[in-house]
């Protein structure tokens, strides 16, 4: 089972993890939380169905990472689909940023208790349900396009030259994440089609 997802009898997922291994997703998803922002929380005395309509922003994030994240809906080949991409955007990206959010709240949070059983031990196998390993899923993506775009990694045959590397790449630890959270991701993906 070390390090890949194998699919757990009555559904869901289970992964052996070491506590370097444990850290570095935790690491990753605190990271990602902290690039995708804090959100606009309502108060506790706001209308929850004006929460539920309140606009988000209308231009693209500027940083590219942010922009694989929540891209536009529409080609920008006019003027009529950039205003249909921006009214898209104004009304959508709050709630993909959130769902964001809670799929990598949802990794640090199994991997926090996770910690606590295994505390002292060297490891332990995550065991997720199929709504957990659906919140994992998503967060395990977000962080594999976020470190793809760091890389500059924009096809297959860049992402093919990886595995070639020296070792005295400075790129070298980020592109060893990105690969084993390809296959972490391949995994699960396997786990939930099953």
């Amino acid at each position: 089972m070390a390090g890949q997802f194998e699919t757990l009898p009555g559904g869901g997922a289970a992964v052996a993890l070491d506590d370097v291994e444990i850290s570095i997703l935790r690491s990753l998803a605190v990271q990602l939380m902290e690039l995708i922002g804090p959100g606009d929380e309502p108060a506790a005395d706001e209308d929850p169905l004006a929460a539920l309509f309140a606009e988000g922003p209308s231009e693209p994030p500027s940083d590219p990472a942010l922009r694989r994240l929540f891209p536009d809906a529409y080609g920008d080949d006019s003027e009529e689909l950039r205003a249909a991409a921006s009214d898209f955007r104004r009304y959508t990206e709050n709630d993909l940023r959130a769902r964001k959010r809670e799929d990598a709240l949802a990794v640090v949070r199994a991997l926090d208790s996770l910690s606590a059983e295994a505390a002292g031990e060297g490891g332990a196998v995550l065991k997720l349900t199929p709504e957990e390993s659906r919140s994992w899923l998503g967060a395990l993506n977000d962080l594999r396009l976020t470190i793809g775009t760091r890389l500059e990694i924009t096809d297959d045959e860049e992402s093919e030259q990886l595995y070639r590397l020296p070792d005295s790449d400075p790129r070298k630890p980020m592109v060893m994440a990105y690969l084993w959270l390809g296959a972490l991701q391949e995994s699960l993906v396997g786990t939930l089609m099953a």
